[in-house]
């Protein structure tokens, strides 16, 4: 049996085709011409879209709608970012549109900030790239139109601030189409050249379109790669292009270009005055300078028989000092020689062996009178010491009656607890000894 077939009401039908077409489509892009444009009452706004072949209904809400800068009209040619939808109630296919701009404008705008965002990225906008441009350049290359206003504005200005510089011109289209590429190929063909230190490259004012030849990658690459420095000089000042970015020097005009790279002729040859005023101020110092010099050097200059007169005295000179100096050294040396003589006469060995005689005689007669001395001395001392010893001496002690105990090991008996009943010992007198024995120990009481 097969499946019975989903049935939708007419509303559930729309809501989910709604759904499909927002869950499914993205935001988009949409350009074409607005036509059946009307602004009710509520502020929303709703209009079709369509070109040669189809048309789609559009809604625009009005706190969307409250931010577009200009006035929509019928036949108004634009670019819209939209979501895909579905008006339910009636199953009309529509456009809800987030953001409106004029599509010419809008488009080159937004492949501008693309373009320009990618190239930054890469690095062509960095100052480390940019180079510096010649402070008075040797020759000027010009690439724009050869009949447009630019070459002329650029030339009168040159002529006018420093005619002096020479300038070659390399002619090229900078409107349509192939503009960018053959600009591109200019660049390349002048550094091919290389006859110029720095380059112009640049058109006089227009339209976005007008100037979307210097917003072209073709032409920004090849500034970017190019040996000589180069100057954007797009339109006016307000003008602002992608070639400005990647140039080496952003001009706000050509003719701004041209007075950048031209010293002021004015000033020039005030400065060059200046110079040549210093330069002959210098010449003239110096040559008052040496003028002195040679006035000084002449002054000292003197005759040649002036110079020998002079060195004749000179000589003379010398030589009476020389006379008197040796006199004098010779009287000097007869003096010392007189004076060593007589040192030499006291030194003599035999002056020298009276002396030591002499001498020898005082001191045996000084060594007999201080030996004699000496004894002396010494016996008295002997006498001294024999008298003093006397008088400690035991020897006198025993004299007096008294004797000197000690036992059998020949210790000094001094106590009575010293010794014992029966112990043997001796007793020393003034003329000998007595051996004894102890019978019976009385202490004193």
């Amino acid at each position: 049996m097969e499946p019975q077939p989903t049935t939708f009401t007419v509303s559930q039908l729309n809501r989910r085709a709604r759904q499909l077409l927002e869950a499914h489509l993205p935001l988009v892009w949409v350009e074409g011409e607005i036509s059946n444009f009307s602004r009710p009452g509520s502020g929303h706004w709703y209009l079709t879209l369509k070109d040669e072949q189809a048309q789609v209904r559009c809604a625009m809400f009005r706190n969307r709608n409250n931010l577009i800068r200009f006035r929509p009209e019928n036949g108004t040619h634009v670019l819209v970012r939209c979501r895909v939808s579905l008006y339910e109630g009636r199953g009309d296919f529509q456009l809800i549109i987030e953001h409106m701009e004029e599509a010419g404008y809008g488009a080159l705008q937004r492949q501008f900030d693309e373009l320009k965002l990618r190239l930054s990225k890469e690095g062509l906008f960095l100052d480390a790239h940019k180079q510096p441009l010649p402070s008075l350049p040797r020759r000027i290359g010009v690439i724009t139109s050869p009949t447009g206003a630019a070459i002329r504005d650029i030339l009168s200005i040159l002529k006018r601030r420093f005619p002096a510089i020479p300038v070659t011109i390399y002619p090229s289209i900078v409107q349509g189409a192939d503009a960018a590429a053959q600009l591109a190929d200019t660049i390349a063909l002048a550094n091919e050249d290389a006859r110029c230190d720095v380059l112009i490259v640049g058109r006089g004012g227009g339209s976005l379109e007008d100037l979307w030849a210097f917003n072209e990658e073709v032409l920004v690459r090849a500034i970017y790669a190019s040996n000589i420095p180069i100057i954007s000089a797009v339109g006016h000042e307000v003008d602002v292009t992608i070639a400005d970015f990647a140039a080496d020097y952003r001009a706000p005009t050509p003719s701004a270009a041209a007075e950048v790279l031209s010293p002021d002729r004015d000033e020039f040859l005030a400065t060059f005055r200046g110079f040549e005023q210093l330069l002959l101020e210098t010449v003239q110092r110096r040559l008052q300078s040496s003028t002195q010099r040679v006035d000084n050097l002449r002054r000292q200059l003197r005759h040649p028989g002036e110079r020998l007169h002079h060195w004749r005295q000179q000589l003379q000179n010398l030589q009476l000092r020389l006379k008197q100096s040796t006199i004098v050294n010779l009287t000097q040396q007869q003096s010392q020689l007189q004076n060593l003589q007589g040192k030499l006469n006291q030194v003599h060995p035999t002056q020298q062996l009276d002396q030591f005689n002499l001498l020898l005689d005082a001191l045996h007669q000084r060594l007999h009178r201080g030996m004699e001395k000496i004894i002396e001395q010494k016996n008295d001392h002997w006498k001294n010491s024999a008298q003093l010893l006397h008088t400690v001496s035991p020897l006198n002690t025993l004299q007096r009656g008294y004797a000197i105990v000690m036992d059998r090991q020949q210790h000094i008996v001094r106590h009575t607890s010293d010794a014992t009943a029966g112990d043997q010992i001796s007793a020393k007198l003034i003329d000998g000894s007595l051996l004894c024995t102890v019978d019976k120990i009385i202490p004193e009481t």
